[in-house]
């Protein structure tokens, strides 16, 4: 490879990071393709390269999007302003019980889309919401930051939330049920104390008593199912959307388990949701090439030929000696050592590239395959909640500091950070170690 192939793929990589830092509010699909093209002509990235790496994104992709088509049907059937109300009226005038639903609703907002949709639909509506109960500013952002930490998070336990997890799987070779199996109660429970951490830090600040206006309703007058809401038949309603949608992410993890493409059967609910909307309100499935944000396919794309070209300049030749002597001692310091250092690399150069390098080094490096497993585990959790350390490690934070902005809160850095020192260090590292001695009981 020639000295200066090296150089240009290197400060194309460091030039497209740095554009989704200084500008987080362009779509980022541009900067990557951008870079992707010059990584291409600059020949670190063969065009038979290009039919490896989409084989590699495709059905991660494609599942994702699926999924983010199921959370546009479900805003069109009045979902969220639903969910919304529903908080405002189990909180029941307390706002310590409204942090805890709060964080209930962002995480299960993640599970049921993926954490950049949690982070674009959950923001407004809380935005909306706290401004609807009269909250002063600085009383808003518990509530807000701590549903955007948790909502991001909540990425870590199962892979299907997350589309850099999606891709590292299929690097790996590891079924979405086994990810599943093996995260999903360390990453809950630490997730659990990321909360408790989070109220220990906001205790002082949450309003004890919320000044709730009465008779408030979130839901636009303009709403198909307005009548619905109105009657109070909404409950049944959105309780058989919502059956209809834990079944459907039910069935890709039976899909994992059976060996039939995720994917396939992610299109196949979110196509199923379509037509039951087409039924029932009478919109066609066609405004979804619209709403849908295609830009993502994009980006993982361009993002990944970036990476591609870093690993095939030596980037990861070097990672693996650096890193080997690390994740061969034993399963606890392959967890606690390789998610500490994927926390660092996703502050450094955000989470999506530094989950792809550290995915794509961990399959060149010849380890058994419970090692493998539990370093590219404690990876995922690096990525997913170590990155929350600084606003610019993951692309949902940056487009949340953006969202907030435009909706006249303001959340410094130094407030950020204030929160985050605390509480994701201890929670990265209380989940790494529960990590290894779940796998180990597991194995």
């Amino acid at each position: 490879m020639h000295d200066l192939t090296v150089v240009i793929t290197i400060c194309t990589f460091l030039f497209t990071i740095a554009y989704l830092f200084w500008r987080p509010n362009v779509n980022e699909a541009i900067p990557a393709m951008v870079g992707a093209l010059i990584v291409l002509l600059s020949g670190s990235v063969s065009l038979s390269d290009l039919g490896q790496i989409t084989e590699t994104i495709g059905g991660a992709a494609v599942t994702i999007i699926a999924t983010i088509v199921m959370a546009i049907v479900l805003e069109s059937f009045g979902f969220f302003y639903w969910a919304a109300d529903l908080l405002m009226k189990k909180a029941r005038g307390s706002g310590i019980r409204l942090f805890w639903l709060t964080n209930l609703f962002c995480f299960l907002m993640t599970l049921f889309v993926n954490n950049d949709g949690s982070i674009l639909i959950t923001t407004p509506i809380l935005l909306m919401l706290l401004q609807n109960m009269g909250l002063k500013n600085h009383q808003k952002i518990p509530y807000l930051l701590s549903g955007a930490l948790i909502a991001t998070a909540s990425s870590a336990p199962i892979g299907v939330s997350n589309i850099v997890n999606l891709i590292a799987l299929k690097i790996v070779h590891m079924s979405l049920y086994l990810h599943t199996a093996m995260m999903f109660v360390p990453a809950s429970l630490g997730l659990l104390l990321l909360t408790g951490l989070l109220y220990l830090t906001f205790y002082k600040t949450l309003p004890k008593t919320l000044p709730i206006r009465a008779n408030m309703s979130l839901m636009p007058g303009s709403h198909p199912l307005q009548g619905v809401f109105a009657s109070g038949r909404s409950n049944a309603f959105m309780r058989n959307v919502l059956i209809f949608v834990f079944c459907v992410r039910v069935s890709l993890f039976a899909a994992s388990y059976i060996g039939f493409p995720v994917s396939l059967m992610a299109v196949i609910g979110s196509s199923a949701l379509l037509l039951w909307r087409w039924f029932y309100l009478k919109i066609t499935p066609l405004d979804m090439l619209k709403k849908t944000p295609w830009y993502i396919l994009i980006f993982a794309f361009g993002m990944y030929v970036i990476i591609y070209g870093l690993n095939n300049i030596g980037l990861t030749d070097y990672l693996i000696k650096l890193l080997h002597p690390i994740v061969s001692g034993s399963l606890l310091n392959a967890s606690v050592l390789m998610g500490a250092l994927l926390s660092l690399l996703s502050n450094l150069f955000n989470n999506h590239p530094a989950l792809m390098v550290g995915t794509l080094t961990l399959t060149h490096m010849g380890l058994d395959p419970l090692t493998l497993k539990i370093s590219y585990l404690a990876s995922v959790i690096g990525s997913d909640v170590g990155s929350l350390l600084l606003p610019i490690g993951t692309l949902a934070t940056l487009m949340w500091m953006h969202i907030v902005r435009k909706g006249g809160v303001r959340i410094t850095w130094g407030q950020y950070l204030r929160v985050t020192i605390v509480v994701i260090p201890l929670t990265v590292i209380f989940t790494l170690v529960l990590l290894s001695y779940w796998v180990a009981w597991l194995f």
